[in-house]
């Protein structure tokens, strides 16, 4: 069943599935947790994980940089700070015994300190938080730009090593703090002569979604169509490679389910890593022309070499690094390689470990989307 609303502010548009799988997880999460901490509540995914936890009436806190008061209506506790703060990141976490890490400084353009600071210390300063407090279950949210060397992915799994040579400082700082949150899952058993007792473990895991889309989408949807009104939107190379792609509500529901996986006695996920995706991989070409059909765009036709394209990329580093320009390249080398390379994964261990299936498919995802682009205009 799927049920549209649209609350008071227009311009916030909110969708809803709702059928039987994830009444189910809903319900079996809310008898496992008393309340959950959502960092990145104001993003695209933090929201849509907010959403689902408020539906099962789930205690909420979110945590963000900005205002959102859409969540405030929606009952989430919004705690405005920034991730690299600890003491208020600590403070905002008391009484909650489940972390939802879903806060990073995304992109593909900045310096170290940008990236690192809020990703990899972010990382840190959640993971001091829990085992502080003594919270037991941490789902980060991580990517596959974790594996991602500049070749193709084509239908890799968990297996695959972590890059070595990142083209980005977002992939690196995200593969450092995926890292640090795994190896924190620790043994539950710790004890002296003089004060044994058993210690509250932090058990963690890791989501790694590829392209999240959707409804109010802010950073995929609205570049693709800023670039084509403009005559600037291309493919890459000349052989269309497939891609995976994720749905919002679908990487909202796989936190969910891995967050109940993870509360069990003999949990599968503890301390691993899962590709999720919309499991249905397509061209980047089809996935940029359905979202153009969305708005009666035509279809983007032009095209230009992988090669001249990653030449342009380094070209514009270098160029914006001399002028010390802030603004994002219109091209880069790590989205030379991205759009010139397949991405799709084998997300059988996701299936196998908490039970994803995805629960809405491409083609209703993009009925969805064009129904909220229409509304927005």
């Amino acid at each position: 069943m799927i049920e549209e609303t649209k609350n008071s502010d227009d311009s916030i548009y909110t969708t809803v599935h709702f059928n039987e799988a994830v009444q189910q997880a809903l319900s079996a999460l809310s008898g496992q947790t008393n309340h959950v901490f959502v960092t990145g509540a104001g993003g695209f995914l933090g929201k849509a994980i907010c959403r689902l936890l408020r539906l099962a009436n789930i205690k909420v806190t979110g945590f963000a940089r900005g205002n959102y008061p859409e969540l405030t209506q929606m009952g989430v506790n919004m705690v405005q700070g920034d991730i690299t703060d600890f003491v208020r990141l600590k403070e905002s976490m008391q009484s909650c015994d489940l972390v939802f890490h879903v806060a990073a400084k995304a992109g593909v353009w900045g310096s170290k300190d940008d990236y690192f600071k809020p990703n990899v210390q972010g990382a840190l300063n959640i993971i001091r938080a829990c085992q502080e407090l003594a919270i037991t279950s941490l789902v980060y949210t991580s990517t596959p730009s974790v594996t991602f060397a500049g070749v193709d992915e084509a239908g890799i799994n968990e297996s695959q090593p972590y890059a070595t040579n990142f083209l980005n400082f977002y992939g690196e700082s995200k593969a450092l703090a995926e890292q640090q949150i795994l190896a924190a899952s620790t043994t539950s058993n710790q004890s002296t002569v003089q004060d044994s007792h058993q210690v509250k473990s932090l058990k963690t895991v890791a989501l790694r979604p590829h392209l999240i889309w959707g409804p109010n989408d802010p950073h995929l949807v609205p570049r693709v169509l800023e670039r084509a009104r403009a005559g600037k939107l291309k493919l890459v190379g000349k052989e269309d490679k497939l891609v995976d792609t994720i749905y919002v509500d679908n990487a909202a529901y796989a936190h969910i389910l891995a967050a109940i996986e993870l509360a069990k006695p003999n949990s599968n996920c503890i301390g691993k890593a899962y590709f999720i995706s919309n499991d249905q991989p397509i061209t980047m070409a089809a996935m940029l022309n359905n979202i153009l059909h969305c708005v009666d765009l035509p279809p983007v036709t032009k095209r230009v070499p992988s090669a001249v394209a990653y030449a342009a990329g380094a070209t514009l580093e270098w160029l914006y690094n001399v002028l010390k320009k802030k603004q994002e390249p219109i091209m880069t080398r790590f989205v030379a390689k991205q759009l010139s390379t397949s991405h799709y994964f084998d997300i059988s261990a996701a299936k196998k470990d908490f039970g994803y299936t995805p629960i809405i498919s491409m083609e209703e995802g993009m009925k969805l989307l064009k129904a909220s682009l229409v509304s927005a205009q």
